[in-house]
């Protein structure tokens, strides 16, 4: 399972998808909602949640694509119980307390961070400049 807001789709998340893959043989990613992404980074995607949903599934490197839920952001942990959590090089959100909380729902999954794919170009801040 993944998890981002994947703003403007571009190559540092096709490398996220490629190496979340190789952790496993079927990835989720869990879509940020709008609305999370105005209250963690403070401002509006450039997509709208149902564009980049469709353009993670276009990419055809994704099993399933799932929108987070608004007022639980562990529930689709508890709802697919993965075995592994890859969390991009530069995620913060959903990181603090998240060994925690899946020893709290009882969820053996192994968290792995993966690699940055030249973040001086490939960063969606970067991009959206």
């Amino acid at each position: 399972m993944l998890f981002g807001t994947f703003d403007l789709l571009h190559l540092g998340h096709l490398a996220l998808f490629r190496q979340a893959r190789k952790q496993g043989d079927y990835l989720i990613a869990v879509v940020a909602r709008d609305k999370t992404v105005l209250e963690v980074k403070h401002k509006n995607p450039q997509d709208k949640e149902k564009e980049r949903v469709r353009k993670i599934k276009a990419s055809g490197l994704v099993n399933k694509v799932v929108l987070g839920n608004l007022r639980d952001k562990y529930s689709s942990i508890k709802k697919y119980r993965p075995n592994i959590i890859a969390l991009g090089y530069d995620q913060r959100f959903l990181t603090d307390d998240l060994a925690e909380k899946l020893k709290e729902f009882k969820i053996k999954a192994k968290i792995v961070r993966l690699k940055s794919y030249k973040p001086s170009i490939y960063k969606t801040s970067k991009l959206a400049k």
